[in-house]
């Protein structure tokens, strides 16, 4: 007779882990680190997890639909044993009839948890005041921290850790993705490193921020309009499409920051390729590159998976005041 396998890892106690999580800076770096270990124990047993959630909802709010997002919760709710419903993000959007923090708190009453897409980062916000459940956000007009975690248990995986290692993006740096991978790899204490034309660059709220996290926790966070200079000695080099939420196609001059195999090159022997997808060969990236054998972007988007299923878990256990 089979028997249901236990939940090989479990989360610290509900103090460490904060209510919502709109940006990667919302851990420590203490929770950051239990994030992905808790990850690589539901990544190395994907069917072990089916009954630490069973009979909660998960309220996904996405329209339209992004492929990779989508695919990606459905499955981490499905090992949890949640129902996830897919709802239109409208639902969640000023100026619907209701007031948003009724809203919140109606969807909070039905769903263990909320994760939203393509929401403005300060709707999110005065949607998380409200809501009496976890807020996760996959991603917005300021941040991308979902991604960006599943960034750096890939990193780890490839690297043991994460002190020390140098990413450095390069291309259209005033994204989403881009800053939450400054926030989240000045937690854990790396060298990122952005390359990117003067008017293409972090949000300097956004990268103060980012800054004070890389000093307290000794990492490094550095900006120049030299790709070369970026990527001279890195570990792993990051692009995403220079086009997002249907903006048109960037000004040429960003194709001086394509990653190309010249680029490429000037990295470390043994680094690594990153994108979020989807990719347009030819623009931001030579096909070379990310289809070849440095590149590990169909592993960041597998990875997605687990580490979103470790994130809704830890919320949702420390709401419920249990350790998980």
């Amino acid at each position: 007779m089979l028997e249901t396998a236990q939940p090989p890892a479990r989360p610290p106690e509900p103090w460490l882990w904060p209510p919502h999580v709109l940006r990667p800076g919302d851990l420590t770096c203490v929770a950051l680190e239990r994030l992905l270990d808790l990850s690589d124990a539901m990544k190395a047993d994907p069917t072990g997890w089916r009954d630490a959630l069973p009979g909660r909802s998960l309220a996904c709010f996405y329209d339209p639909p992004t492929t990779g997002e989508t695919v990606a919760l459905g499955a981490a709710a499905d090992r949890l044993g949640m129902l996830p419903m897919v709802l239109p993000r409208a639902e969640l959007e000023v100026g619907s009839g209701e007031p948003l923090a009724d809203i919140a708190r109606t969807y909070s009453a039905v769903a263990a948890a909320l994760v939203a897409d393509a929401i403005p980062h300060r709707t999110l916000q005065t949607v998380a005041a409200a809501s009496t459940v976890p807020v996760l956000n996959a991603r917005s007009d300021e941040q991308r921290p979902c991604q960006a975690l599943a960034d750096l248990f890939t990193l780890r995986e490839r690297f043991g850790g994460l002190a020390g290692v140098a990413v450095a993006f390069v291309g259209n740096a005033r994204d989403g993705i881009v800053h939450s991978l400054i926030e989240a790899g000045a937690v854990a204490a790396m060298d990122v490193r952005i390359a990117c034309p003067a008017d293409h660059g972090p949000e300097p709220f956004i990268l103060s921020g980012a800054e004070i996290f890389a000093e307290l926790h000794g990492g490094r966070v550095t900006v120049t309009d030299n790709p070369r200079e970026a990527v001279s000695g890195a570990d792993a080099v990051y692009t995403t499409g220079w086009a997002r939420f249907g903006v048109p196609p960037p000004p040429p001059r960003l194709y001086a920051y394509q990653v190309h195999p010249g680029l490429m090159n000037l990295a470390r022997p043994h680094a690594v390729f990153m994108h979020t997808l989807p990719a347009r060969r030819g623009e931001e990236v030579s096909p070379h590159v990310i289809d070849g054998r440095r590149s590990v972007v169909w592993r960041q988007a597998a990875n997605r998976v687990p580490v979103l299923q470790a994130l809704i878990y830890a919320l949702v256990r420390a709401t419920e005041g249990a350790p998980a």
